[in-house]
């Protein structure tokens, strides 16, 4: 990447404000210009856009001469608010908001973890409504999370923590990326299941590829397996690494994200 590249990918973050009243919040945005496809990137639970992946797919699209969009939810990264206080519904209205004010013509959306449920919600959103300046080129989803907070959290916590969250309305949960804790709330757990997906027919209407870790501890090949199932579509595309983990950050997951969205992109 280069000097002039850094720079831009440094530069002080765009705002947009979501929501009204006491539940307004002030979103972080990077935009960069380009032709389209352009790509926009929805990063996971606890993460920013300021991460590896969400870094190289910027430099792609610097290199390619693409549109590229990143933003940071509320409570997380440079965006305002509490990660306590974050919702599913929350985090997938502003991921409508950003992709609605700031993207144009066709995008690939790139969704890692909870960033693969945000993804498949804003596919089933825009496609319930009128087209509008922006659209769906394709979805790339990286060890894709929806239902996350039933499947993957709830159902498998221990009953000490499932009474201490439904009691006291959090639990701190240990971080296998770093030192600090961080909430789970009761109210996320609870309004997470206004937005579950699986189990029923998710009509995207665009190519969708799913990169997935056999050896991922925090999403289980299994789930992104049950995901495929629920994608009506003939062009859906599972590739299984067989030694990845659940970030996928390494130089050959990087290398294997940025080909599977130049094939979405034609580039």
């Amino acid at each position: 990447m280069s000097s002039a590249t850094d720079e831009a990918a440094d530069a002080a973050p765009d705002f947009i404000e979501v929501g009204g009243g006491d539940g307004r919040r002030r979103i972080a945005v990077r935009r960069r210009a380009g032709r389209v496809p352009g790509v926009f990137w929805l990063g996971g639970f606890h993460s920013d856009m300021k991460g590896t992946k969400a870094q190289a797919l910027d430099g792609w699209a610097a290199e390619h001469g693409r549109a590229c969009v990143r933003f940071d939810y509320s409570g997380h990264g440079e965006s305002s608010g509490r990660f306590a206080d974050g919702t599913i519904g929350q985090w997938h209205e502003e991921s409508l908001a950003v992709f609605d004010a700031v993207c144009e013509g066709p995008q690939v959306v790139v969704g890692s973890s909870m960033g693969g449920w945000m993804a498949l919600l804003l596919a089933r959103a825009l496609a319930r409504r009128p087209a509008s300046r922006a659209s769906l080129a394709g979805l790339v989803l990286i060890a894709p999370a929806p239902d996350f907070t039933e499947e993957l959290m709830w159902k498998n916590f221990p009953q000490e923590v499932r009474d201490e969250i439904m009691t006291t309305g959090m639990w701190r949960r240990p971080s296998a990326y770093g030192d600090e804790a961080y909430p789970i709330t009761r109210n996320l757990i609870e309004e997470g299941r206004n937005h579950l997906l699986l189990g029923g027919s998710i009509e995207v209407g665009c190519p969708v590829r799913i990169l997935q870790g056999a050896q991922d501890p925090d999403v289980p090949w299994r789930h992104a397996f049950a995901l495929t199932h629920c994608l009506p579509s003939d062009d859906v595309v599972l590739t299984l690494v067989q030694d990845g983990d659940h970030r996928l950050s390494r130089p050959q997951d990087i290398a294997r994200m940025l080909a599977t969205v130049g094939e979405l992109t034609n580039g």
